[in-house]
C-alpha cells in the first residue's frame, strides 16, 4: 500500500488489518475496513483511504501473493 506492507485477513464483514513486523509479530492497523467492502474492492478502498501517502515512485496498492 504505497510502499507500506499491510496484512488483511478475513472476509467481507469481518476484515482485520495488521501491520506485520520484521520479527514475525504484527500489530492491529489504525484503520477499519467497513463490512460492505468485498474482496475485489479491497485495493481500491485502501487506495482511496490512503491516497495522501502515494508518491511518484510508490503510487499503487497491490495485492501480494500469499
Amino acid at each position: 500500500m504505497f510502499g507500506r506492507l499491510v496484512a488483511v485477513q478475513g472476509q467481507p464483514g469481518t476484515w482485520q488489518a495488521f501491520y506485520p513486523g520484521n520479527d514475525g509479530t504484527r500489530r492491529p492497523a489504525d484503520f477499519i475496513i467497513p463490512p460492505g467492502v468485498g474482496e475485489d474492492d479491497l485495493a481500491e478502498y485502501l487506495a482511496d483511504l490512503f491516497h495522501e501517502d502515494a508518491t511518484p515512485r510508490r503510487n499503487t496498492v497491490e495485492r501480494l501473493p500469499r
